[in-house]
C-alpha cells in the first residue's frame, strides 16, 4: 500500500428539487426542475496515519495493526443536526491508499455539541405567562368572556427536564370550551442560495396533550407537563442555512362555528440546565412542610455509567483549572434524536465505501435524568 489516510470533515447543506411549469419557443408547455442547494464548510483536515503521497509502497504484514490519532476541532462549530431538508454533519473517513487498485474506505459519522448554557441567558430564566380572552357574538348578543391562561416558570430547559405549566381557564361565555391542546414543537427553517436564495420552513408536533371540556359559566385550573426528549439546541448557532426554534402551541376548540383562541410560549432549548430552577411543587390542602433543598423534585441525578463508557459526558462543564462549573449538576448521558438520516453517504463515497454503525445515523443530544417528581393533578 502506499499509506493509510485518515480525513476528518464538517460540513453543512441544504437541498430539495423544484418543478415548474415553463413554455417553449414553440408554445409548448414542459415540466423543469431545479436542483436548489446551500452548503458551508466548516473544516477538512487530512493526514497520514502510516506512509505518505510521496513515500515508498509499504508492505504490511497479516495481522492487527493499531494506530493512534487527534483532531482538533474548531471552537466554533455549530452542532450536529439531520433533518428532512439539510444537515450540519462531521464524519471521519480512513482509506488504504494501494497504488494500481480501488482504494478502501471506511466512513463514520460523530456528533459534535455547541454548548447551549442557559445560565449565560438571564431571559429564560424569568416567568412567562400567555393571556388569551375571546369574546363571542350568538345572533347580535354578545356573550361574556373566554379567559385563558397558561403559566411556566421559566423557558429555558434540556432534554430530559419536564415543562411545568400551569392553565387555568374562566369561561363567562356561552360557548363551550371543548378541549385545551398544548404541543411542544420544533420549527425549522432551511435557506438554500444556489441557483437562488428561496427557504423552506417545517414545523413538527414533537408531544402534545389534550383536556378539557370547560362549560358556559365554568372555570378550572389545571397543572401539567411535556417532559422533552433528545432533541438539537435552538437556533444551531454558527449554522447560517438551517434555523431551530422551539416553542409551545396553546390551541383551544370551542363548540359551534366560533374562531378558537390561540397562542404559542417560546421555548429555548439548551445543553446545560438552569442550575437555579425548581418547578413550582404539586398541588396540595396540606400545610407546606420545610424541606431539604437538596431533596426537592426534578435534581438532576447522575446517570448509570453506560457500558464502555459509550455515550457519557467525561469532562462535562470543566473549566480551566479542572473545576466544575456547575458542581451540582451531573453530567448527562447522550442519547439519539427521532430523526435519521436514511445514509450518510455523499458525492466523493464510492461504490467501495464502508460504513461504520447502521446504515441510517442519528446524532446524540445531551440528556439529563431528572428524579421523578409527583404526577401534576388538576386543581
Amino acid at each position: 500500500m502506499q499509506g493509510i489516510i485518515i480525513k476528518f470533515s464538517g460540513e453543512a447543506e441544504t437541498k430539495w428539487n423544484t418543478v415548474e411549469s415553463k413554455t417553449d419557443q414553440e408554445g409548448k408547455q414542459y415540466e423543469s426542475t431545479t436542483n436548489l442547494t446551500g452548503q458551508e464548510e466548516y473544516f477538512q483536515i487530512q493526514y497520514y496515519l502510516l506512509g505518505g503521497k510521496n513515500s515508498k509502497e509499504i508492505d504490511l504484514p497479516p495481522g492487527s495493526h493499531t494506530y493512534p490519532f487527534t483532531c482538533a476541532l474548531p471552537p466554533t462549530l455549530p452542532s450536529s443536526f439531520e433533518g428532512e431538508w439539510g444537515f450540519v454533519r462531521y464524519t471521519i473517513k480512513v482509506t488504504l491508499d494501494r497504488p494500481w487498485k480501488f482504494d478502501q474506505d471506511v466512513k463514520m459519522a460523530f456528533t459534535v455539541i455547541s454548548p447551549v448554557d442557559l445560565n449565560l441567558n438571564p431571559r429564560v430564566s424569568e416567568p412567562f405567562k400567555l393571556e388569551l380572552e375571546k369574546t363571542f357574538c350568538c345572533f347580535c348578543c354578545k356573550s361574556g368572556p373566554l379567559s385563558l391562561i397558561v403559566h411556566v416558570p421559566v423557558t429555558g430547559f434540556v432534554s430530559g427536564q419536564t415543562i411545568p405549566m400551569t392553565v387555568e381557564c374562566d369561561n363567562a361565555s356561552n360557548v363551550t370550551v371543548n378541549t385545551i391542546k398544548l404541543s411542544l414543537r420544533k420549527k425549522l427553517s432551511f435557506h438554500v442560495h444556489n441557483p437562488r436564495r428561496e427557504t423552506r420552513q417545517n414545523t413538527e408536533t414533537i408531544k402534545e396533550i389534550s383536556f378539557g371540556p370547560v362549560e358556559p359559566g365554568g372555570s378550572q385550573t389545571w397543572a401539567k407537563e411535556i417532559t422533552i426528549p433528545p432533541l438539537p439546541p435552538s437556533n444551531l448557532v454558527n449554522c447560517g442555512i438551517i434555523d431551530v426554534d422551539y416553542d409551545i402551541s396553546v390551541d383551544t376548540a370551542c363548540s359551534g362555528m366560533h374562531i378558537s383562541p390561540e397562542g404559542i410560549i417560546p421555548i429555548v432549548l439548551g445543553t446545560v440546565p438552569l442550575a437555579s430552577f425548581r418547578p413550582p411543587a404539586p398541588y396540595t390542602d396540606n400545610p407546606p412542610v420545610e424541606t431539604d433543598p437538596s431533596m426537592l423534585p426534578t435534581q438532576p441525578v447522575s446517570p448509570a455509567s453506560p457500558p464502555n463508557g459509550a455515550g457519557g459526558a467525561m469532562g462535562w462543564n470543566v473549566v480551566n483549572g479542572g473545576e466544575s462549573m456547575y458542581p451540582n449538576i451531573p453530567p448527562p448521558t447522550f442519547a439519539e434524536a427521532q430523526f435519521r438520516a436514511p445514509n450518510i453517504t455523499t458525492k466523493t463515497d464510492s461504490k467501495f465505501t464502508r460504513f461504520v454503525g447502521p446504515a441510517d445515523y442519528a446524532p446524540r443530544y445531551p440528556t439529563y435524568a431528572f428524579t421523578p417528581s409527583a404526577p401534576p393533578a388538576d386543581l
